[in-house]
């Protein structure tokens, strides 16, 4: 089994150690490459091509919120958690809108970051109950006018793969569950993803848990 590649990115030398510290110990995992800013966790990003990236919020220059949006564009097969200080830090939902996947607080302790960078991998989004309730307050106030269209162009199929995300199912999971090959479930979020114009698989929960509230 491959190696998931990781990118470290904060402008802290000595936690960006202690991070590849951790990291190399493991041997399902290994780090990549470091930035110390935004602009430079964008270039890094695009050459290196990692799995995980860790960002810190608030970097020097081009932040971790630009960055993260810059990188989402340019990459779709990088999965973005956030390093924050606390989890009560205001420009985590900005972040998540940007294309982060969730966050990581950075006094967490290396068992729980080891197990939430494998959860990325596996679809899971590291995010609070406060968080995912700012998210489903978004969608309601942001996608009301485009809620109707966005459910006319999602086939059957998507749908139940739609709900299941929203369940918080892995890809694994929803193959099983649906009698599908995993590949199939992929291209069918990625699918889910383009005609919800949303970046990653949490913002595309969020908006199917809005759409249910909407039929209720």
């Amino acid at each position: 089994m491959d190696k998931l590649k990781i990118m470290l990115v904060d402008d802290h030398v000595l936690f960006r150690k202690g991070l590849r510290d951790v990291i190399a110990m493991e041997d399902d995992m290994v780090v990549v490459a470091e930035a110390s800013n935004g602009r430079e966790a964008i270039e890094l990003a695009v050459s290196s091509r990692p799995d995980v990236i860790l960002m810190d919020v608030n970097l020097p220059g081009i932040d971790g919120i630009e960055a993260t949006r810059a990188i989402s564009e340019k990459l779709d097969s990088a999965s973005i958690m956030m390093l924050t200080v606390s989890s009560l830090d205001e420009h985590l939902f900005e972040a998540i809108k940007a294309g982060a996947m969730g966050y990581v607080t950075k006094n967490v302790s290396p068992e729980a970051l080891l197990r939430n960078i494998r959860g990325v991998r596996d679809g899971e989004a590291p995010l609070s109950r406060a968080m995912t309730a700012k998210i489903l307050n978004s969608f309601r106030e942001d996608a009301k006018e485009k809620a109707v269209n966005r459910e006319n162009n999602i086939t059957r199929r998507e749908s139940e793969i739609l709900e299941l995300l929203a369940e918080g199912a892995r890809d694994r999971e929803i193959a099983e569950k649906l009698g599908i090959a995993e590949n199939t479930v992929k291209k069918h979020v990625q699918n889910i993803l383009r005609k919800l114009h949303v970046n990653n698989r949490t913002a595309a929960a969020a908006a199917a848990a809005n759409m249910n509230r909407k039929r209720v």
